[in-house]
């Protein structure tokens, strides 16, 4: 199949490689442009979106695609690597067409759209021209075939007007479950105002936490101001400790203020204490909720403790050894375990025995320079971080000195330099 072809379906295409004219892959085809030209007209195909390494998504004009088959996708010319953003009457194909549930015009009731066909005319140019529905199961005249029945239509014989329904957010949560946080970040991150709104709403509390922590903190403040201030704050008791401080540091104060008094008072006696670290100190980055157990514990118990899920590996390569109460602020601090420690020692042998005392913990009012250089000096994931009264109030891991050092908009800056191409819109 190449662009000679008048049809081609773009689910069958999602994912293909795709090449520059030299044979070198730019990246994975993952969505497709089009531009709404209103109720009457088809949506024209404007461009690719292609998810080139480091998952930086780019826009491809249709004007440098070659040909395009079931193995592959080749283009010509220069491609811009600025990170492609959606703006005014575009709509991105797969995200906001596919599970759009639509009106046949024939009266026969209501589709939901599974895939899309673009078509190419005379001119060269690309736009929708089909697609391939699903009688929703309460349409009047569905098929006996359970899910209803599957037809290919055009796309004016359907109504395509204001009162459309887009992509269900529910159907996009339920196909992207499989995602890393930082992946769901990034789509949510692409997507226009409302969108991202939406689809965000649609997450469960914890799923919601752990893509929050992978936003921009725009998007973040966006994103917990639309929710109710009851489910705002369970968001945040979901979230470490550390990244909800952050968040909350971004909010008026008054908002700061109710939403902590919404959290479960343990979570935001946790959050409250990070609040009251000056920035650039230890105790503004650390988390409050290290992996910590007493010297009693044995080696068995602390590998059940750092096989958690939620533990990232970071958090997971150290064992904080401490005097009750085990909750931070602790009793007084021991000492470190490492991981590789544990699995040099038998199940029974008690963390007391092996615990590291050469590493001392900092201070929490340490500077983050002294943090970052005893990271690096001893090659470590995390340090403690202990009070003036030698007691553990926390870890700092190496992410948490990473984003601090990274410029607030790491996340959404390009992560390669842009070649000159064909950007269709300026």
């Amino acid at each position: 199949m190449t662009t000679n072809s008048t049809r081609v379906f773009v689910a069958r295409l999602l994912g293909l490689d795709v090449f520059d004219p030299l044979g070198d892959r730019l990246g994975r085809l993952r969505d497709a442009v089009v531009l709404d030209r209103g109720p009457t007209k088809p949506p024209q195909v404007i461009g690719l979106v292609v998810e080139v390494p480091g998952k930086k998504r780019v826009f491809v004009p249709m004007t440098r695609i070659t040909s395009m088959d079931p193995s592959q996708i080749i283009c010509t010319g220069l491609v811009n690597l600025r990170r492609f953003e959606q703006r005014g009457a575009e709509m991105l194909m797969v995200a906001e067409l596919f599970d759009r549930r639509l009106t046949l015009r024939d009266g026969s009731g209501n589709a939901v759209v599974e895939d899309v066909a673009m078509e190419r005319n005379r001119a060269g140019d690309w736009h929708v021209s089909q697609l391939f529905v699903r009688r929703d199961v309460a349409s009047p005249l569905r098929g006996l075939r359970r899910g209803g029945e599957r037809l290919i239509i055009d796309w004016l014989d359907a109504f395509h007007g204001t009162t459309d329904e887009p992509q269900g957010a529910t159907q996009f949560v339920a196909q992207h479950e499989d995602l890393k946080a930082a992946d769901f970040a990034d789509a949510l991150h692409e997507m226009n105002d409302k969108r991202r709104i939406e689809v965000a709403g649609e997450l469960q509390d914890d799923r919601l936490a752990d893509v929050l922590q992978e936003l921009p903190d725009d998007d973040q403040v966006q994103i917990l101001t639309s929710l109710t201030r009851e489910r705002a704050a369970d968001v945040l008791e979901e979230m470490d400790p550390d990244d909800a401080a952050d968040l909350l540091n971004e909010l008026p104060e008054a908002q700061k203020e109710e939403l902590l008094q919404l959290m479960e008072p343990d979570d935001a006696e946790d959050v409250r204490r990070l609040l009251e670290y000056e920035e650039d100190t230890a105790g503004s980055l650390m988390t409050t909720v290290p992996v910590i157990l007493p010297p009693e514990a044995t080696v068995a118990e602390a590998l059940a403790h750092v096989r958690r899920e939620e533990l990232t590996p970071a958090l997971a390569s150290s064992i904080f050894v401490c005097r009750p109460p085990l909750e931070t602020p602790t009793g007084r601090y021991l000492g470190v375990v490492h991981i590789q420690q544990l699995l040099r020692y038998a199940p029974p042998e008690p963390l007391g025995n092996i615990i590291d005392t050469d590493l001392e913990a900092i201070g929490d009012q340490s500077n983050v320079s002294e943090v970052s250089r005893i990271l690096a000096t001893y090659n470590l994931n995390s340090l403690p971080v202990v009070n003036t009264e030698g007691r553990l109030v926390g870890a700092v891991t190496v992410d948490d000195v990473l984003d601090h050092l990274l410029p607030d908009d790491w996340r959404a800056q390009d992560d390669a330099p842009g070649r000159n191409g064909g950007d269709r819109r300026g």
